[in-house]
Order: C-alpha cells, then structure tokens, then sequence
C-alpha cells in the first residue's frame, strides 16, 4: 500500500497525542552482503547506525532477529557492543522469536547485557512463526504453544523467580532444596519486556501478563473491513482496556515506514522502494547474497502488510499524523529498508529527526 502525497502547506497536529509524549525509534535488521567480511563489515556499520541516532537525538534502536539469513541473528551481543558505544539511547529486540529460545540461557543473557549496558536493554519477544523446527533439531510442535510455554519460563528468570529447585543432590552436586534463580539479575529489566503483537488476542494477552507492547509491519486476524491504520488502533486501545492495573499501561509503540523525500533523488528512491514492496511484500529489500522466499505481495487473507509513507517531507509529516494507528501510540518506531546502506540509513534518519518528528512534536533526547 502506497501512500504518495503532495507538498501540504497547513500546520500539523499530534491526532491527539500529546506532543511531549511521542518518542522516536527506528528498526534495522543489521543487513550484510554475502561474502568474506561482509558480515564484519554489517555489524560495524550497524553500531555506527546507533552512535549516529544518539547523536540525532533518538530515543530507541531496535534490531530484528532473524535465523539463518544475512540479518542480525544474535541480537544481544550486539547489543554488549553498541552499548560501549552509546550513552543514552536505549537498545531493544524487535523481535526475538521464543519458540527457537532456550529461556534459561536467554534470561542470563539478557541479564548480563542489561547490566553491561547500564539498564537501557528492551527486549520484545514473540512465539515466532514456524519453519525451522528442523534446522533447530527438534520435531514440529505447535508454534504458539511452545513460543508462549518458553516465554513464561524466560520471564521467572528475568524476573528473579526461581525456575528449579534441587530434589536429588546428585542432580548437580548442591544441596536437596536448593532453589535456582538465573544470574546475573538485573533489577528492572522483567518491567521493560515487550510483546511483538500482530492481532488483537495476543495484545490482550500481553497486557494481562503486563508486557509492553510494540506492533510491527504486518497485522494478523483484521476484519475485512478494516485498513491497517484502524486495525492497529483497535488494537492498541483493546491493549489498553486489557491493561490489570491499578498503574495504567505503559507506552505503546508502532512501527512504520516513513520516508520524507528532502530531494528529487530521494523521492525517486523512496518511491521505487514502494513499488518493489508492493510487488515483492515482505521479502522486498533484501542485500544481496540474502535467502529468497517464497512469500509475495499476495499475503494470506486476514494479513495486512502497513503502508510506506513516502513524498514531500511536509506530506509525510500530514499523513503519518492522521494515521489513527500512529496517533494512538507513544513510540514511532522507523522501519529501515533492509538493503540500504549505512548512508542512506544515517540520511533518513537525518530527514525524519529534522522534518516529520518536529512536526509530530517530537524533541530529540540531549
């Protein structure tokens, strides 16, 4: 879906939102080119994505993880290294997919990179789709089965809760009642767990289990009759309704691809991008030596893949401002196209930080 707009000259609002609320993201998959060194070469430009962000005043950076491609697989450690490299800007998953997770290993994991990092780690999690049960040596399960039973699991040991205790003390040379809790715990870290949400039952299931809430590109479960934009709204006002209290829910983040077009060059690219989407859907912009997929423009009924908001800068900041979707959360996070580079990367973010967020009444962090 395209949303190709004019130059608008009038003012624009937040929808709603209050203008000091709104906070700003982007999310890269961290691409490479196949090759000697391409790897090494995209995690260095990758941390660069983040010191240039932080510079600009982003709030959050967001990496996708994604088995057995030239993406990002492992995000934590990467994150270890970009946060020596930042100060302020916080550093989340979007998303991890728990059905291909050990929950233990990832709880120490996680813990460890959190207090390396100085408690700026957001982890968003989901069940993951199904398809590489094999790869993984283990038999087909149900995917939301196994994804929800091991991410109850990871959040005890986030959580500091004891995940096992010792019954034979041959079981591993300690003490019969023993109880085992994942180390290192950080404290305040189970509070920033997200839940990458793509239809209305896991948004609810989220706030009831009090996980943040991120959505991302394509919606699972929309009524026919419903756009992108409203289904997302729907979703994150039944996030909220769903919320246990007595606090209300925390922010909400959306995200979405925003492209404002500062040059001629650029509006041509942007477009092109639009339309390699509209015809390859979620497999467009892949780097080269990356995986094909079989998956197109032609997605399963009840999917919606979000629109690409790209032209003038001023017609992007109108648009994404009258986006219910966007007008209804606290967080824009920036999709990345996956095959543009460190500089193309730097330049949108650039764009946006001077042009779409002020607009929205984004201030950029100091």
């Amino acid at each position: 879906m395209s949303v190709d707009l004019a130059p608008a000259g009038e003012a624009h609002g937040s929808a709603g939102r209050s203008k000091q609320a709104l906070r700003l993201g982007f999310n890269t998959r961290v691409s490479f080119i196949g090759g000697p060194g391409g790897a090494a070469r995209g995690l260095r430009d990758g941390i660069e994505l983040f010191k240039a962000a932080e510079r600009l005043g982003y709030q959050s950076g967001w990496a996708y993880q994604r088995h057995f491609d030239n993406y990002l697989s492992s995000p934590l450690p990467f994150f270890a290294a970009a946060g020596q490299h930042t100060e302020r800007i916080t550093l989340g998953s979007a998303v991890i997919p728990m059905r291909y997770q050990d929950p233990v290993l990832l709880a120490e994991a996680a813990g460890t990179t959190d207090l390396l990092i100085g408690g700026r780690l957001n982890l968003a999690l989901s069940s993951g789709r199904a398809g590489f049960e094999r790869a993984f040596g283990f038999d087909k399960v149900d995917a939301r089965e196994e994804g929800q039973r091991r991410l109850e699991r990871f959040l005890a040991g986030v959580a500091g809760d004891t995940v096992h205790t010792v019954e034979d003390p041959d079981e591993a040379m300690i003490a019969a009642g023993t109880e085992l809790k994942v180390t290192p715990h950080s404290e305040g870290l189970r509070d920033r767990i997200w839940y990458g949400s793509g239809h209305i039952a896991s948004a609810t299931q989220a706030a009831a289990r009090r996980l943040r809430l991120i959505t991302g590109t394509i919606l699972h479960s929309v009524d026919p009759e419903l756009s992108f934009p409203e289904y997302q709204a729907r979703l994150i006002a039944a996030y909220r309704a769903a919320w246990p209290g007595p606090d209300e829910a925390p922010p909400v983040a959306v995200s979405a691809s925003v492209l404002p077009a500062t040059t001629p060059e650029l509006r041509d690219k942007y477009a092109a991008y639009e339309r390699q989407r509209s015809a390859q859907g979620p497999a467009a912009s892949r780097p080269a030596g990356a995986l094909k997929h079989t998956i197109g423009a032609a997605l399963p009924p009840g999917m919606l893949m979000s629109p690409v908001f790209h032209g003038s800068s001023d017609a992007v900041a109108e648009a994404v401002a009258q986006d219910p979707g966007i007008a209804a959360a606290d967080e824009l996070v920036l999709f990345l196209p996956p095959a543009f580079t460190l500089r193309e990367n730097v330049r949108l973010l650039s764009d946006v930080a001077g042009t779409v967020g002020p607009a929205l009444g984004w201030r950029p962090s100091r």
